[in-house]
């Protein structure tokens, strides 16, 4: 019979970021050196001094590696089928990018069965811990009918609870417009609340195939009468309504805000929705950076996430949204690892995880380095990976 153990110390840590002030120098991050931590039951019990550490069950050396808070991916759309590689390739000489494109993913996935989907589904989730990320957000979209978005939802639940309708990802070929919003605002969101925390609207009136601010509103304010939170896709293209609806709405987070006005900016600083920024479309697309110095400057909360989709970002590396930010975006280290951390937390309202506190649950991201500094440091080197430890 295995021995079942109650509680583990992780020691011969370097560097640990708490994103606590209560610890180490006070500042956002909260960073202890030669540090150690107990975990019991999945949560962290204790953290400290390495030369403090109460005795535990089992004890786990990481030997002069740096601890982070597993990373929090708060924006991804991972139940899909197919390739667009083609598309990426069009992008590369020239091609702009409109949103007409998830339309080639949408006929994949609808065509694909359950158990390939989850198998797809169960690899890119995998790919994401392999890379750090313990909490992730996943979406639908890729269905647009009732049956087929119900279906995501529900195996996007099985690795998840952060779970998004996203019916009102773009109007499906051959739709007429106001009879798509009128069943995603009824039947369809009627089938998928039960799978989903979340409603989630791609409001940019500058695509012809998504949506403008009053259908978006009539989503959102749909999904919250049927008790979910809302998430808005806002001002990635062009200028536009997304994120002052979302403020107005008190969405948890509005994501891309690639294009904003003094006014969306000043609306974001004075609400506590979130700025959710997503380097790696910009990246894979070469559209302009959002002006994550901007936002910061005004005191807005900042997150970052992958976007982790097979048409403008196919990378599920947090990482590398981290070494943009810095590189591209006029982010700190120290900004870009609060940002895909607690500010991804604080994107999905949760408190329990992007910190290692006593309480919170016991994610863990391990760098092969000592300091944190290393994730902008060396870009595209897979330092990170969350830590598995014993039940």
């Amino acid at each position: 019979m295995c021995a079942v153990v109650t509680a583990t110390v992780v020691t011969g840590i370097s560097e640990l970021v708490t994103n606590d002030r209560a610890h180490g120098d006070g500042s956002p991050l909260g960073v202890l050196a030669d540090a150690a931590l107990v975990v019991d039951g999945g949560r962290v019990a204790w953290v400290g001094s390495a030369g403090q550490a109460p005795p535990a069950d089992a004890r786990v050396d990481l030997g002069g590696r740096a601890v982070v808070p597993g990373f929090v991916d708060g924006h991804s759309h991972l139940v899909f089928a197919g390739d667009r590689a083609a598309e990426f390739a069009a992008r590369m000489a020239g091609e702009r990018y409109d949103g007409g494109g998830i339309g080639t993913t949408v006929a994949a996935t609808r065509a694909a069965r359950d158990d390939d989907l989850r198998a797809l589904l169960a690899r890119r989730v995998a790919e994401m811990r392999a890379q750090g990320t313990t909490t992730v957000e996943i979406k639908s979209g890729y269905g647009l009918t009732v049956a087929d978005e119900e279906r995501a939802l529900r195996l996007a639940a099985e690795v998840t609870p952060e779970t998004t309708f996203l019916g009102a990802h773009v109007v499906p070929s051959g739709a007429e417009r106001d009879e798509y919003v009128r069943l995603v605002c009824g039947e369809m969101l009627t089938a998928c609340a039960p799978h989903a925390r979340w409603v989630d609207v791609f409001c940019e009136p500058a695509s012809p195939h998504a949506f403008d601010g009053d259908e978006a509103r009539a989503v959102l304010e749909a999904g919250r009468a049927a008790g979910l939170g809302l998430r808005v896709h806002g001002n990635q293209l062009a200028a536009g309504p997304g994120v002052r609806l979302a403020v107005e709405l008190g969405a948890a987070s509005v994501d891309h805000c690639t294009h904003l006005s003094d006014a969306d900016v000043e609306a974001l600083a004075g609400s506590d929705t979130v700025a959710t920024l997503l380097p790696g479309v910009e990246f894979c697309t070469r559209s302009p950076y959002p002006d994550a110095r901007r936002l910061l400057d005004a005191g807005v909360t900042v997150a970052l996430a992958t976007d982790c989709n097979p048409g403008t970002c196919y990378s599920s590396s947090v990482p590398l949204a981290v070494a943009l930010a810095v590189r591209e975006m006029g982010m700190t280290p120290a900004e870009a690892l609060w940002a895909v951390t607690a500010g991804g937390a604080r994107s999905l309202r949760r408190d329990d995880v992007g910190v290692l506190a006593a309480g919170a649950r016991a994610d863990l991201t391990v760098l092969d380095a000592p300091t944190y500094l290393h994730l902008a440091y060396r870009p595209g080197v897979p330092i990170a990976r969350a830590l598995e430890l014993a039940p």
